[in-house]
């Protein structure tokens, strides 16, 4: 299959080819914008399909929208339906357009303009015509100050750069371009299906203030260790694309390490409600711990050296123990109501990563020493 982007090198462009190398597309052809009638032709005659994703957003003058928007359509629209007749088959296109379009502002007009153009295409040749009017499209490559308001607040964040909001209550619907994609990707998997228009699901509804408070977590998450919740909707996409901003020289940060005679300790992140992850060393022949709990609870996962986990119940005075090596995958969990300690039983450097069920609270611990051995 041949198929034929428009825009192929902007912002839904860069991650649709992306994603339809993934899916084993090889024969994919970029239309540039300022391709003449010639090249126009020729490229959309050899294609099975046509993802027609070119658009102006942002022009110097007004009467840029028209020409970049609703004139660029028209030649593609005419192209195709020329196309058509010479091979004596339909060509399906989908076309990026915009919620803006049932508007009366310059831009709207450009895009709903466009739309009709390809509709009578599709009316005159029986050709399938999918029509996305999206809004506020935001995600990885997207250009600030330019795509969206998403992408400018990734960017200026990103780079310790000031912010502004105008409106915190000002209401925002947004997209995600992963699942833009995935609903024009699945297109292809009915390209002789009916046209119209087509939703994409998720819509995300929030605010300009939630927005930013959001993105403002993710900045101070390095600092704090606090990680947010980022592994499903809204805040996952923000996440992913709030990283994507970030420059080279800041994919890296350091957190504070803790050390003494015994080794060291080091907190990797905190969550909110589901405890923290860290990791310790102990030197040969060292022993940490010695304390118990009432509530807390944690897992350990010897990564390097030989460990010797002592456990001894604070009532009863029952004993255990357990030997672990690294690369053994095998988690040693605490008990509430058993003291516990860590021994280094080897002849290298203990390393251990750890899990707490909670963060650990100063004024509240939930760490009472006594030793597993009195």
């Amino acid at each position: 299959m041949r198929i034929v982007v428009t825009g192929a090198r902007g912002f839904l462009g860069s991650n649709l080819r992306t994603r339809l190398r993934e899916a084993g597309f090889t024969d994919v052809v970029p239309l540039p914008h300022d391709a003449g009638d010639a090249t126009l032709g020729v490229t959309l005659e050899g294609a099975d399909f046509v993802f027609h994703l070119a658009g102006v957003n942002r022009p110097p003058r007004e009467d840029e929208f028209a020409s970049g928007n609703a004139g660029f359509t028209e030649r593609v629209a005419s192209a195709l339906a020329a196309a058509a007749t010479r091979r004596g088959r339909t060509i399906p296109v989908a076309y990026a357009s915009s919620t803006q379009a049932a508007s009366d502002n310059a831009y709207g007009k450009s895009k709903r303009a466009a739309e009709q153009s390809l509709a009578r295409y599709g009316e005159a040749t029986g050709a399938p015509v999918y029509l996305f009017r999206l809004t506020n499209v935001f995600g990885k490559w997207s250009r600030p100050n330019y795509n969206s308001a998403v992408a400018t607040l990734c960017h200026n964040l990103a780079r310790g750069l000031p912010i502004q909001i105008h409106d915190d209550k000002a209401a925002l619907r947004l997209l995600y371009v992963d699942d833009v994609c995935s609903a024009l990707l699945a297109l292809l998997q009915q390209p002789g299906g009916p046209g119209g228009f087509v939703e994409v699901e998720p819509v995300y509804a929030t605010t300009v203030g939630e927005l930013a408070a959001t993105l403002r977590s993710f900045v101070e998450s390095r600092s704090t260790l606090l990680a947010p919740p980022v592994g499903t909707g809204l805040a996952r996409a923000l996440w992913a694309t709030y990283l994507s901003f970030l420059p080279p020289e800041s994919f890296a940060y350091t957190v504070p390490r803790y050390a003494d005679q015994r080794g060291e300790f080091v907190e990797l992140v905190r969550t909110p409600d589901r405890g923290q992850l860290s990791y310790f060393t102990a030197h040969p022949g060292i022993t940490r711990g010695e304390h118990y709990h009432h509530s807390k609870t944690e897992k350990f996962l010897v990564l390097q050296g030989k460990a010797r986990f002592g456990f001894r119940h604070v009532d009863t005075d029952d004993r255990y123990e357990i030997v672990v090596e690294g690369g053994q995958g095998r988690v040693v969990e605490t008990v509430p109501g058993w003291t516990h300690n860590v021994t280094n039983v080897g002849d290298t450097e203990l390393i251990v990563m750890l899990w707490a069920s909670e963060l650990f609270d100063r004024e509240r611990p939930d760490t009472v020493a006594m030793k597993v051995q009195p």
